[in-house]
């Protein structure tokens, strides 16, 4: 199994089959709109705009999990990320990342790389997965890993 074995829900309600992609690295995160991280979403539209020629995608996944911090809907969530911070990424539908309602690319996700200890719980908003052109996980990255410190490591996984 990869990433690009997953079928998505954009945030405007089309599907996303992650085939599509198959071949570019990725960067999966789980974002909120009223977060202490939310001005991170900058440094990923960053990312993305520098290192999308070279195949890198960033895909966004709402979710109000971790202190009710993006109870909008994906309408709202998706005007209030692109009127403040100029998010032209891709984003996906709100999801949930933990527990039995989990969407299946973040169970996998979870599963292949664990966090701290072992754990495989996402603990709160902007945790970020690196995968490569490969579909396989490279890299977890805590919440307050700022997009900016990935460059290497996005570089490594598409060998620029």
């Amino acid at each position: 199994m990869t990433a690009f074995d997953f079928q998505l829900v954009s945030i405007d309600g089309q599907p996303f089959d992650l085939a599509s992609l198959r071949g570019r690295a990725l960067l999966v995160v789980n974002t909120a709109s009223a977060c202490g991280f939310t001005p991170q979403l900058k440094g990923l539209e960053q990312l993305w705009k520098d290192y999308a020629v070279q195949g890198l995608v960033v895909l966004g996944f709402p979710s109000n999990e971790f202190g009710g911090q993006d109870p909008g809907s994906n309408e709202e969530i998706a005007a209030f990320c692109q009127k403040n911070y100029g998010v032209t990424f891709p984003m996906m539908a709100k999801v949930h990342v933990n527990g039995a309602a989990a969407d299946p690319l973040w169970q996998w996700l979870k599963g292949e790389k664990p966090g701290l200890l072992g754990t495989e719980a996402i603990k709160w908003n902007f945790t970020k997965f690196l995968v490569g052109r490969d579909g396989l996980p490279v890299k977890r990255y805590a919440p307050n890993d700022a997009p900016e410190k990935l460059r290497q490591d996005i570089e490594a996984a598409l060998k620029i």
